[in-house]
């Protein structure tokens, strides 16, 4: 597990000098769970009569604001940690992004989006929903590469040691591999939700599908995590995210429920069809 792919030279312009850039594996995943999961929603948006263009575009607001509510979500459970040196908040490369945040960050702000742009909300939602699982996917892959989001130490033959003196990760000491868990788990909720999409009964199901799968998937995971940055309550049991994650499986159920019965009260009121004599 390397952090680093490769790094780009440094080069010197007399006085002036560039580098070396380091191109990180974190950052690399991120962009290609990005490009992937925005191209497979665009041609996915087309299908159903969405301009793919506006989920292209959407995908860049989404991108952004998840960026921002993840690390903002960090670096509030983690206050402490940032005293001394404030302007390490901005340092994402060293790791520190919460998922939930990043998911409260983007839903805010496609929310403002699709109505900014007139388009139909909750099926819209449902459209992206998979891909944000499939982009995750990629995402936890990069933590894994990167050390972040470590698991707990273990002595079962499914540990894995981080040797890299650049890694996040305790060096050494054999922990779960608690990214390629969650990476596992969003893929398939990944194809679960694209299996449930062909026979979806109501706009809006799909998307709170996702985070009442993701909140159970996190759930779990979180008995596996040991770093220290996750937060701990109830005598150090339960974190931040499985708190979020209780909340979070609750509203969904609730969101389910009530787009069903709206669903359920609109055919009702249709007159019924008339037969053929």
């Amino acid at each position: 597990m390397h952090p680093i792919l490769f790094e780009i030279p440094r080069i010197e312009f007399g006085a002036w000098a560039l580098g070396p850039i380091p191109i990180r594996m974190y950052g690399l995943m991120i962009g290609i769970g990005f490009l992937v999961s925005i191209l497979l929603a665009s041609r996915k948006a087309k299908k159903e009569g969405i301009d793919p263009d506006r989920i292209m575009d959407m995908g860049v607001y989404l991108l952004l604001a998840a960026i921002v509510g993840s690390r903002l979500l960090y670096v509030l459970v983690n206050l402490q940690e940032f005293r001394q040196n404030p302007l390490d908040a901005f340092a994402i490369w060293k790791g520190g992004l919460v998922f939930y945040g990043g998911l409260i960050g983007a839903v805010g702000t496609g929310l403002w989006y699709v109505r900014h742009h007139n388009l139909p909300m909750w099926k819209t939602a449902d459209i992206v929903a998979p891909y944000i699982a499939l982009g995750h996917m990629f995402g936890r892959f990069g933590c894994f590469f990167a050390g972040c989001c470590y698991g707990a130490p273990c002595a079962s033959s499914v540990c894995i040691t981080f040797a890299d003196p650049r890694s996040l990760a305790p060096l050494g000491v054999p922990v779960y591999p608690t990214q390629l868990f969650e990476a596992g788990g969003e893929f398939m909720n990944f194809i679960l939700l694209l299996m449930l999409y062909r026979h979806k009964k109501f706009d809006g199901q799909i998307f709170w599908f996702y985070p009442a799968l993701y909140s159970i998937l996190r759930f779990m995971v979180e008995f596996f995590r040991g770093d220290a940055a996750r937060g701990v309550y109830f005598g150090g049991y339960i974190s931040t995210s499985q708190i979020i994650s209780v909340l979070s499986f609750g509203i969904s159920l609730f969101m389910l429920w009530w787009l069903g019965r709206k669903q359920a009260e609109i055919g009702a009121a249709k007159p019924p069809d008339k037969k053929r004599a």
